[in-house]
């Protein structure tokens, strides 16, 4: 029987509403891009473990009667060339948890303060033709292979591409390690050179672990080279080569907290060391860490009794001492 070019099943329109939904919420509300593209590629998950085959495949009752939301190489014909929407749809769609929570989780690090340097607009076309030329690397290098090629890697290695390209010395908290993974500070340049590492290598001794690492590869050629094009290469965000936050739809406002009230309370050794990480540490989740890390374990510098704290506000209920951070 002939194949339907369009996807014709309800879940598999539902989540292109859902993908092209997210990007117009950002884009309507000036919400940051990455949590939006994170959350619609969570909630497709949830559809696509329920109607695996119908999404991915265009698989129903046992039999293929549409096309469904993954790219193949075959696509590439001419015959076949309404089907080239899924070189958008397979961005979003993921086969396993393991496979959707490793590009969220890597996502979140490198995405949020990429986009929060170039802003919404050049951050989503980075991620969009990046996405679209490792779905092409890996077809081209692919071309007799029937797998649906899914998910997010090769769009968010091209953003780690163009932001090494951009930023190259700036510092991000990313998770770096083989095997069992770990959060540090890295510059950029470094984080992308690891991960780079690792895929050429497991793409030189050919480990056939499913992936389309020719994907990785892709996308991060092409993130350096938009990035060339879009941005222009940067020393450093900023004259320490540190991270900083702030909403890419608002200028750019870097201030220094003051945490000199805490030196006071600062009475031990391993308080004072926890003290100069508050006043040192640039990224705020980091930093929030460990000013709660910091009130839970120091005490009142009057009665050594201890202290209570709510919205900047540190106080001891024994003798009245009040102080705000």
């Amino acid at each position: 029987m002939d194949i339907a070019l369009l996807p014709q099943h309800w879940a598999s329109i539902l989540c292109i509403c859902i993908m092209i939904g997210a990007i117009v919420f950002s884009y309507v509300r000036k919400f940051m891009l990455t949590y939006t593209l994170i959350t619609a590629n969570i909630i497709i998950f949830v559809i696509t473990w329920i109607y695996f085959l119908e999404i991915i495949y265009g698989i129903e009752n046992d039999i293929q009667a549409y096309a469904g939301l993954g790219f193949r190489s075959m696509y590439l014909s001419v015959g076949y060339s309404p089907q080239m929407y899924t070189l958008f749809t397979s961005m979003f769609i993921h086969g396993g948890f393991f496979h959707l929570f490793g590009n969220m989780f890597i996502f979140f690090f490198i995405g949020l303060p990429f986009e929060q340097r170039i802003g919404w607009k050049k951050f989503f076309i980075i991620y969009i033709i990046t996405g679209i030329c490792a779905a092409l690397t890996h077809s081209i290098l692919n071309l007799g292979s029937p797998i649906p090629l899914v998910g997010a890697s090769g769009a968010i290695f091209g953003i780690m591409g163009a932001f090494a390209f951009s930023y190259p010395r700036d510092e991000v908290v990313m998770p770096i390690g083989i095997g069992i993974m770990f959060l540090t500070r890295i510059k950029v340049m470094y984080a992308v050179i690891f991960f780079a590492a690792i895929e050429t290598f497991i793409v030189w001794v050919d480990v056939p672990d499913g992936t389309a690492h020719f994907a990785h590869l892709g996308g991060l050629i092409s993130g350096f080279i938009l990035a060339a094009l879009l941005l222009k290469k940067q020393k450093t965000h900023t004259k320490e080569g540190k991270t900083v936050y702030y909403d890419s739809y608002k200028p750019v406002e870097i201030s220094k907290e003051d945490y000199s009230e805490l030196k006071k309370l600062a009475t031990t050794h391993e308080l004072k060391e926890i003290y100069n990480k508050i006043k040192n540490e640039d990224v705020p989740q980091v930093r929030d860490t460990w000013l709660e890390h910091f009130l839970e374990k120091t005490v009142c510098p009057k009665c050594k009794k201890p202290l209570h704290s709510f919205d900047n506000n540190v106080w001891c209920e024994y003798c009245g001492f009040r102080t705000k951070v």
